[in-house]
């Protein structure tokens, strides 16, 4: 939309207007939007207005990175991040196209249905030494091309799905469960939320790339293949209703079917009133900080380090996604004291107690 962002503030109704908008209406009334890369074909619910025209994919990704440039220069900054916050885009598999620069950039050329306009942001970024951090769901970042061409350039992307509300609790109440080794029958988790996301994911398409992100922690922290006893047939169900009346002020509702010692059964329920963007804006700015560090400090390509932040954590190829929250601050930390030249954090705390023996 062509709104500046006062207009936006007032529209999203997140903030309260007297104690949090207008004291700085002057600065969101000097932000605008640049026109977007934007293609109903992959957000059914939404309609651009503000929107990129171009020959081809590639043209329109080339116009990105003027924009790039033009706000580089416009502002006097040396270095910059890109978070991607726009809408989920329908579900994509990677097809050739995918699988390297070569046959990304010629599909570019050749408007390949299979790039997705946060693709081409992607490639923009990367291509101009700007550090990319995926906040959504759909394929972005992950998939051998983009990958590729990060490494090549130099720059840190990281992904997939901001971690914010009902997930966050379940990669607190799941690591709970294993400790303990207390099974799990089902876990059922509904949403209910009426702001432009929830507009946006009440298309079949554009939920069934949330749905994927959100059915993966479960499993992946439960490790059923292990423990199949245990959790070898957990029923997962997650739903997301569009409901207007709610805003952005959103309802995740758990139930959770676990079993004790002697297969007793029990219940946990779990009714998060939370507010999406509230929990989501510091999650936006960690990331920016971290993603510049990380460029900063010469690490290429993806940074599974931020896993903290993310529902489907990008790992190297073949290596199995930590989804575990505590896990993943303590992996956060270590990698800040690496950076930092300091030592590790075991919390392994035998030194307190060993005598100390003079020779």
């Amino acid at each position: 939309m062509p709104d500046n962002l006062y207009q936006c503030c007032l529209h999203c109704a997140v903030f309260d207007k007297h104690a949090h908008i207008e004291p700085i209406r002057e600065f969101l009334e000097s932000v605008s939007p640049m026109p977007a890369v934007f293609d109903q074909h992959y957000v059914k619910r939404l309609e651009g207005k503000n929107v990129k025209k171009g020959a081809n994919k590639r043209d329109l990704a080339e116009q990105l990175r003027h924009d790039i440039r033009d706000f580089k220069q416009r502002t006097g900054v040396s270095r910059c991040v890109m978070v991607w916050c726009a809408s989920t885009e329908v579900f994509i598999t990677p097809t050739a196209v995918h699988q390297s620069i070569e046959a990304f950039e010629k599909g570019m050329e050749n408007d390949d249905p299979s790039i997705a306009p946060s693709h081409l942001y992607a490639w923009a970024s990367i291509m101009e030494g700007v550090p990319f951090a995926n906040g959504a769901p759909n394929l972005t970042v992950d998939f051998p091309a983009i990958q590729e061409l990060a490494k090549r350039e130099g720059v840190a992307i990281s992904g997939k799905d901001f971690k914010s509300g009902q997930t966050m609790m379940k990669t607190i109440l799941a690591p709970g469960l294993k400790a303990r080794m207390i099974g799990l029958n089902g876990w059922f988790s509904t949403n209910i939320l009426g702001n432009r996301d929830g507009a946006v994911l009440d298309d079949p398409q554009s939920f069934k790339t949330k749905e994927e992100s959100k059915l993966g922690v479960i499993e992946h922290i439960l490790q059923p293949d292990i423990h199949p006893e245990l959790y070898g047939n957990v029923y997962h169900k997650v739903r997301i209703e569009y409901y207007p009346p709610r805003g952005d002020n959103k309802e995740g509702w758990d139930n959770l079917d676990i079993f004790g010692w002697l297969g007793y059964p029990m219940q946990i329920k779990v009714d998060f009133l939370c507010r999406d963007s509230i929990l989501a804006a510091p999650i936006v700015l960690d990331l920016a900080l971290f993603m510049d560090l990380a460029q900063r400090s010469g690490m290429s390509g993806i940074q599974e380090w931020l896993s903290f932040y993310y529902k489907s954590p990008m790992t190297a190829p073949g290596l199995y996604p930590e989804h575990d929250l505590f896990i993943q601050h303590m992996k956060l930390k270590n990698t800040l004291r690496h950076i930092m030249g300091e030592d590790q954090i075991t919390h392994l705390g035998l030194d307190y107690y060993e005598e100390t023996v003079e020779v």
